[in-house]
């Protein structure tokens, strides 16, 4: 029977079990890194993601933030009445159940998301062109084309 190489799970190759440590590793320091880009003391962590959260989806109550961000209905709570006192977002009685309130983003909130975005965005276009040759940002680009793959069910 063959001995299965250190590190890697029986049945995986030493390559995929390398480039899977390797890819977390580097993604994980890549989302921090685009974190701090557009970050300010002004918000915290977790009002960023609601924030962004309503940007992506649109009106949602403040239970189905909460499941959709894996906190207690609490914690979003709280999360909501720090973003409600910037003026970020609005919150608005819910047209299919008056006892519940949908929360919007408030002109402030969509231009606070958008502009975090575009910063991110110029940082990360203007690194891949500082610290890389048009034929790695070829390679990078080749790289994502296989990545794309691992979103696929």
């Amino acid at each position: 029977m063959d001995a299965q190489p250190s590190g890697a799970p029986e049945g995986i190759s030493e390559s995929a079990a390398r480039a899977a440590r390797d890819l977390r590793v580097v993604f994980s320091r890549l989302r921090r890194r685009l974190r701090e880009i557009a970050e300010d003391d002004q918000l915290t962590p977790p009002q960023v993601s609601a924030l962004t959260l309503v940007a992506k989806h649109g009106a949602a109550t403040a239970s189905a933030l909460a499941a959709a961000e894996g906190v207690r209905p609490q914690s979003m709570a709280t999360t909501l009445s720090a973003l409600d006192r910037q003026d970020l977002i609005r919150r608005s009685p819910d047209p299919d159940d008056g006892r519940r309130q949908l929360v919007t983003l408030t002109e402030a909130g969509r231009l606070r998301v958008e502009g975090d975005r575009q910063a991110r965005e110029e940082w990360l276009s203007r690194a891949l062109q500082d610290r890389y040759t048009e034929d790695e940002r070829r390679t990078v680009l080749e790289g994502l084309t296989l990545l794309e793959r691992l979103t696929k069910p």
